[in-house]
């Protein structure tokens, strides 16, 4: 038996992960608005925006693709777009950058910043 005690739910994450290889792919050719997770193992806001991006693609897979880039280990993608401070969240559309959102925010303020981008 391989089943969690603690998950009742499928372990499928609505959040995918983009390397520097599938960036172009999974971000800028998106037909829908797609906010990017610039995070490290090594940052604790990174860890905490986590489960509310999560929850974000879950409520709103419609309207927005949330995809998360390890800043360290994709050091193109990271310095292309100037993702300094950790975590940095930035919103593209039509392949470009539209909204950028830095450092880790409650649920609400981060919908509110969203507000416009949630909308399907």
């Amino acid at each position: 038996m391989h089943e969690s005690p603690t998950s009742t739910t499928s372990t499928v994450s609505p959040v995918v992960t983009v390397t520097d290889a599938t960036f172009e792919a999974e971000v800028l050719q998106s037909e829908r608005p797609v906010i990017v997770d610039f995070w490290a193992e090594w940052c604790p806001p990174c860890r905490a925006i986590s489960p509310i991006l999560e929850q974000l693609a879950i409520e709103h897979p419609d309207a927005l693709k949330v995809v998360k880039v390890n800043a360290d280990e994709n050091l193109i993608a990271a310095q292309t777009y100037r993702a300094l401070a950790l975590p940095t969240m930035k919103v593209f559309v039509g392949g470009e950058v539209v909204k950028t959102i830095v450092g880790a925010k409650p649920k609400r303020a981060l919908e509110a910043e969203l507000g416009e981008f949630l909308i399907a």
